[in-house]
């Protein structure tokens, strides 16, 4: 009778853990598959940004890795269950704090995108959504002596916030 328990209990528990994944996420019924179609810059025209070739392919390549390698989700090139597009609106450098010489000491990089997401399967999922970051630098560096900490950081937390609004429902 004894070990009857115990098998009831260690299947209530092996089974409550099935539906929990560690990263939080709920992936849409019946989705299996996601697209994330390239994010073109088109910032470049706004004032105050600076353009920074690659920035696309990099940002899209960032979002379609960050999925695949939190969920069971197979990435295809069309046809998607869930698909992910968009475009980068604004790669800028605003001044922050300006020093004792009226010189900037402290530089913000901001990288807004809006994203159109669209659940193929419930289209009450469907939105479209600006998603911004910044990183912070001294004023006596050039993005080029931080880009690759702050497109690291930038992109993180971007593609991080896209997936916690369109897979974890955070």
């Amino acid at each position: 009778m004894r070990h009857k328990y115990i098998f009831i209990g260690f299947y209530l528990i092996v089974s409550a853990c099935g539906i929990y994944s560690f990263t939080g996420s709920s992936i849409p019924i019946g989705a299996e598959t996601f697209q994330v179609n390239y994010f073109e810059n088109n910032s470049g025209g706004k004032p105050g940004s600076t353009i920074e070739p690659g920035l696309d392919r990099d940002f899209t390549i960032a979002l379609q890795d960050l999925i695949v390698n939190q969920t069971s989700l197979s990435l295809v090139n069309e046809g998607g269950d869930l698909l992910y597009e968009g475009e980068i609106t604004e790669f800028s450098i605003t001044p922050m704090a300006a020093s004792a010489e009226m010189r900037a000491s402290q530089n913000r990089l901001t990288m807004r995108i809006t994203l159109n997401y669209e659940n193929r399967l419930n289209e009450e999922d469907n939105f479209s959504k600006p998603f911004s970051f910044y990183y912070d630098f001294p004023g006596n560096l050039q993005l080029y002596d931080v880009k690759d900490s702050a497109l690291s950081d930038i992109f993180e937390r971007i593609t991080q916030d896209i997936f916690n609004e369109t897979l974890a429902k955070w």
